[in-house]
Order: C-alpha cells, then sequence, then structure tokens
C-alpha cells in the first residue's frame, strides 16, 4: 500500500473495529475522525484536507448539536413562516435532542441519526409521517451546518430515511357529503362546509377569505391569502399555482349569499368566515365543531382536511379530468394530483365497466 506523504494525515484501523484518520488541520493541532469503514475514514480525510488547503478550520469539537440546533433556529426565524418554525422547534425540542442533542456536532456520525429514527419508530406512539419529519428536520439542519464549514459532511444524508407512509385519505362519499350540507342548514358554519366540499380549497384558504375575494354576482372565488395559524395573519400563498380563481357552483353561491345576508353590515375587507365577535376562527375549533356536527348527525369522523379530499374524489368520480382538479386544488403540477387521487373508488370502478361496455357491447 503507498504511504502517505508528509500532511497528507494517517489511517489506521483501531483495536474497537473503527477505523480513525488523523491530520494536522489549518490552525496547526492535530485532529481525528472516527468512522466504521476505511472507505469513510479516506473521504472525511480527502474532505478534511480540501478545507485545509482552502483555509477553512475545522469544525469546533466543543459545539453540540442542541446548541448548534438553537442557533440555527434563530436564524431560521427570519427566513421561513411561524406555522414552519413552530414546527420545526417542536420537532427539535420533542425528538432530536433528547436523542443527539448532547452529542458534540463534528463527531456526529450516520449511525446516531439512524439510531435516533429507530427509536423514535419503537416508541410505536408516533405516525411514520412524524418520525419522518423530525429526520427531514435534522437532515435540513445540518445541511446548513455543512455549508457553513461546521461540519465536514451532512451524516443524516447517509443514513436511511424512515419509509414514507402511505396518504391516509377518508373522502365522504356522495351520500354523506349530501347529509352533511342538509343536516346544517341552520348551523352558523353551514357555509364553510359547502364552500369547503364545493371548491376543495385549504383549511386556511378558506378562514382567510375575505368578501372582497368574492364577486357572487359573477360567481367567481379568488383565492389571494391563507390565515396563519395561530398569529391569525393574512400571508400569501406559497405558490403561485395556490393563487387561483375558481367559478363557484350554484349551491356554494347561494349558500354564501345567505350567509352574507346574515351578517352585520361591515366592511368589505372582513373576513367571511368569522365568530360571533367577528375574529378569525381557529383552525382547531373548526375541526372540533365539524366532528361534532358529523357526530350528530350519524356520520363518520373525518378531518376538515378530508372535505378537500372529498371534494376532489368526487369530482373525478363524476368524470372531471385531473388538469382541471388540480388547478381547482392549487397543487403545483398535476402529478402531486395523480400521486394523491389515483386510487381507485368503487364508484370509479363502476363507471370504468360501464365504458368498457359501451365500447365493447354488452352480451348480457
Amino acid at each position: 500500500m503507498k504511504r502517505r506523504g508528509q500532511g497528507e494525515g494517517s489511517i489506521r484501523e483501531r483495536s474497537s473495529g473503527r477505523w480513525e484518520a488523523r491530520y494536522r488541520a489549518s490552525d496547526g493541532r492535530p485532529r481525528s475522525i472516527y468512522t466504521t469503514t476505511r472507505r469513510e475514514a479516506v473521504e472525511q480525510l480527502r474532505a478534511a484536507l480540501a478545507q485545509r488547503e482552502q483555509g477553512i478550520r475545522p469544525p469546533d469539537t466543543r459545539l453540540t448539536v442542541g446548541t448548534f440546533l438553537a442557533d440555527w433556529l434563530d436564524a431560521q426565524r427570519q427566513l421561513i413562516r411561524p406555522r414552519t418554525h413552530e414546527s420545526y422547534s417542536a420537532a427539535v425540542r420533542l425528538y432530536i435532542l433528547p436523542a443527539i442533542g448532547g452529542i458534540p456536532l463534528a463527531k456526529l456520525q450516520p449511525e446516531h441519526v439512524a439510531r435516533m429514527v429507530t427509536a423514535l419508530s419503537a416508541r410505536g406512539t408516533l405516525s411514520p409521517t412524524t418520525v419522518r419529519y423530525a429526520y427531514s428536520v435534522i437532515r435540513t439542519a445540518l445541511g446548513q451546518a455543512l455549508r457553513q464549514g461546521k461540519v465536514i459532511r451532512n451524516v443524516a444524508t447517509l443514513t436511511d430515511p424512515p419509509r414514507k407512509q402511505g396518504r391516509e385519505m377518508h373522502p365522504l362519499t356522495r351520500d354523506e357529503a349530501r347529509a352533511l350540507i342538509e343536516g346544517t342548514q341552520a348551523d352558523p358554519r353551514h357555509a364553510l362546509y359547502v364552500t369547503a366540499l364545493g371548491t376543495g380549497l385549504r383549511q386556511g384558504e378558506l378562514l382567510a377569505l375575505r368578501w372582497q375575494d368574492l364577486d357572487l354576482e359573477a360567481g367567481t372565488l379568488t383565492v389571494r391569502h391563507t390565515l396563519q395559524r395561530f398569529t391569525h395573519e393574512l400571508v400569501e400563498p406559497k405558490t403561485d399555482r395556490s393563487r387561483r380563481t375558481l367559478r363557484l357552483p350554484r349551491q356554494v353561491a347561494g349558500a354564501l349569499i345567505a350567509h352574507r345576508d346574515r351578517q352585520p353590515i361591515v366592511p368589505m375587507s372582513r373576513l367571511v368566515f368569522t365568530t360571533p365577535a367577528g375574529t378569525p376562527l381557529h383552525a382547531v375549533n373548526v375541526t372540533l365543531s365539524l366532528q361534532r356536527t358529523l357526530r350528530r348527525l350519524g356520520l363518520p369522523q373525518r378531518r376538515f382536511h378530508d372535505l378537500r379530499h372529498s371534494f376532489a374524489t368526487l369530482a373525478i368520480e363524476a368524470g372531471e379530468d385531473l388538469a382541471t382538479v388540480s388547478r381547482a386544488l392549487g397543487h403545483t403540477s398535476v402529478a402531486t394530483t395523480a400521486d394523491i387521487y389515483m386510487h381507485v373508488t368503487p364508484a370509479m370502478k363502476d363507471r370504468l365497466a360501464a365504458r368498457m361496455d359501451a365500447v365493447l357491447g354488452s352480451t348480457g
């Protein structure tokens, strides 16, 4: 084996079976990198020597994962939405810090992240989506650490991510949707439910609707904002495709007109759906109210977001093409819509069979 030259560092296998790569950093101090395989040691030594040639100081071995994440979250506060920052913070506090927060950032290894994921999955009380989200947060944070020169690699990218959970959707059937509409005629939130089922808007988009976003005479609705949870601020949609104008079904327009006539006279900037005091609705309260209503009507329990799924599924069952449904939903692409909604419902199966009978000719 070719010997390394002066200043190229050295690699050796330790008695524990781990590999150690030693080199002299740009500050003149000796440094060690520990890995599980010789190949990893070679790769990390090469990266460390390249950083030394560029004058990049070696990572601070005193900086822990927890301290770095605290600084990272502070920096992110000005860059991301408050709701996103809150979810990042919760993932860090509840799942990441207890597992790896005390490990020096420079010594974090792929197996540390892998053990974190395994331990979270083994709890049995966390959904695969939650575990995958915790993994994505640490991966995102370590990507920033890599760009800042605090680590020489993003070890999360060397760890298999948790398996992606299949999308859980429980749309209402046509009869259930009609029962919800008929059973809430006297409910103050009747127009909210009808609009959700008839347009497929996201909950935040519905709660951010202002009367000036509606042209009830022309029968159109324009999505311009979404309501930020907890802060109740109106913020712009995340994507251009989310900014859209929809044609209202007659039943939705009628429900909104009746809803407007029941409200007191207010400035046209007023939100469409509010509490009796005129304040913005809380998303959690809206969902709880829907579930109480479903129980009262003897209908299966659903999340509020399932009303959006109901719109899409019922539209596709009725024969609407994916591109039109995708535009109504504000998806970034038709591929996104297809990935979510190309499950086959009994109604779709019946329609397909009927169409094939028409093509092939009935023999019955």
